[in-house]
């Protein structure tokens, strides 16, 4: 058994159930299965079996999620790249993962242009455009579909161990690395996070953002498991996200901090338009309390939030959990284990701040190519993640920061997300960022980047006044507020504290 056996299941015994809303087109699970079954026929007969790659460069529509579930009826391992990359970049991790195929939109024609003629391995024949009539020299991906026969793919012979994807990080802290699952990880993704989710064949799950980002994978495989159905929105748009959660009776999100800010400041947002949601989950950055707060007291008893990284490991603060460990971000789910340790590599007691390891059935086998970065992650079996973070009595996690990201002023630690966590509470204030900046006395200072709320008027100055009465400590002062009107942000919708940091570590302005 694989992944691709659960959509072949659902076709067989639920064929007339909703499996798939996605711009204008609603597919059951019978129709969904045929329109899969056509694109693995495409990749076989362009030569591409099992064990080989194909990128994309595609954004969220039946395309990018059907070649996800004719990969995984195939045994060819699908590479999503994110459409923001340009030709220099997606060269590099093209040649990386020694993709043989390629399948883009058409307004990526340039970049698609410029790297087929560099990357060994790839050729026209076998980078198929979308959305073009007459994309020569490359073959029209609908075209070669529609011609395609819809039986079943022959029979890979597929295992656990075998490759489903391969991830590229998203490189907020440096060059990108191929994240590697296996079928058995994203079955592991699928009845962990089912069960975590309460979701059921009945569910109706909602995802706004890019299916390219790993953490999409987290609703995505557990409704696929259960045979739910599944709105695939093209991208995040609040007010849009509220029509179809009220239209289509929408149980279950996910989405990313700086969705959950849009979602609160929309004016549609409230009790009767998002009632049939039985699940708000936060993943992708720390969601700061002011924020659970408001979410929580417009939507009671929904909010989860999970903690974890694309190599293999989370925590989740389920929704019974956070009325009484609202700061947390939860523990360990069933099969996992989690420790904090200290420089010297030993298991540190509650209270203490150390690094967040762990393993679980969801760990990487390994970085693609790189046995010495995955050497340097899973040590012993654990994976060591680089998370800055403490237990309390009861063992739930509560995170600090990222060791990359920690602030030394003058010997002593300053870690940003305390000062990010006041800078919210400011009734001007949408979003906060805090970074370290160097300073000639102190040898590094804290610096916050700020986006204000829609007809805001404070000023910098003053807002960092505001702030430094309000830290706990005089060593967390901010040295200036930046005002910004949005942060720069990867296709995730994370934040991009490293370009932050490069644009105004040292400008002073």
């Amino acid at each position: 058994m694989h992944l691709g056996s659960l959509l072949t299941r659902h076709a067989r015994y639920r064929p007339d159930h909703t499996a798939l809303v996605c711009a204008g087109e609603r597919l059951t699970f019978a129709e969904l299965d045929r329109r899969v079954n056509r694109i693995a026929q495409v990749l076989r007969d362009a030569g591409l079996a099992k064990g080989d790659r194909v990128a994309t460069l595609l954004p969220n529509g039946v395309e990018l999620l059907g070649l996800y579930w004719a990969c995984a009826k195939s045994g060819v391992v699908v590479v999503p790249m994110s459409p923001l990359l340009q030709a220099p970049a997606l060269a590099g991790l093209l040649r990386d993962a020694g993709a043989r195929g390629l399948v883009a939109a058409a307004v990526y024609r340039d970049n698609v242009d410029a790297v087929v003629a560099e990357v060994d391995g790839l050729d026209t024949q076998r980078t198929w455009l979308v959305g073009d009539d007459a994309p020569a020299p490359y073959p029209d991906f609908a075209t070669a579909c529609t011609a395609a026969s819809d039986a079943p793919p022959a029979d890979a012979g597929l295992g656990d161990d075998d490759v489903f994807n391969i991830v590229y990080s998203s490189g907020t802290t440096g060059q990108p690395k191929g994240i590697v699952h296996t079928h058995y990880v994203r079955a592991m993704y699928s009845t962990l996070f089912a069960q975590a989710w309460r979701m059921t064949p009945e569910s109706v799950v909602l995802h706004s953002g890019s299916i390219v980002f790993n953490g999409a994978f987290v609703t995505l495989m557990p409704t696929l498991f259960c045979g739910a159905t599944y709105i695939l929105m093209k991208a995040f748009d609040a007010g849009e996200m509220i029509r179809t959660v009220h239209a289509e009776g929408v149980t279950h999100v996910m989405l990313v901090p700086s969705q959950i800010v849009a979602l609160l400041e929309h004016p549609d947002a409230s009790t009767e338009t998002l009632g049939s949601l039985q699940m708000v989950m936060s993943l992708g950055a720390p969601l700061h309390l002011e924020h659970k707060q408001r979410l929580d007291a417009l939507l009671p008893g929904r909010f989860h939030e999970l903690y974890g990284l694309t190599e293999g490991f989370v925590t989740i603060l389920d929704r019974e959990d956070y009325p009484r460990k609202p700061g947390s971000v939860g523990v360990p789910p069933p099969f996992f284990e989690m420790r904090i340790v200290g420089d010297d590599g030993a298991e540190l007691p509650p209270g203490e701040v150390g690094e967040i390891c762990g393993r679980g059935p969801i760990l990487m086998p390994g970085y693609h190519g790189r046995p010495d970065l995955t050497a340097e992650a899973i040590r012993d079996g654990w994976l060591h993640t680089g998370d800055l973070g403490h237990v309390d009595d009861d063992g739930f996690l509560y995170l600090v920061d990222r060791q990359k990201d920690l602030i030394i002023s003058g010997g002593v630690n300053v870690y940003p997300r305390d000062i990010e966590e006041v800078a919210v509470q400011h009734l001007d204030v949408r979003e906060a960022a805090v970074f370290g900046a160097p300073d000639p006395k102190w040898g590094e200072t804290p610096v916050a980047a700020v986006v204000l709320r829609e007809g805001a008027t404070t000023g910098a100055h003053e807002l960092r006044d505001w702030i430094n009465t309000r830290v706990g400590a005089k060593f967390q002062r901010v040295s200036r507020v930046e005002l910004l009107d949005d942060f720069p942000r990867n296709v995730a919708g994370k934040t991009l504290k490293r370009e932050l940091r490069d644009r105004f570590a040292t400008s002073g302005s």
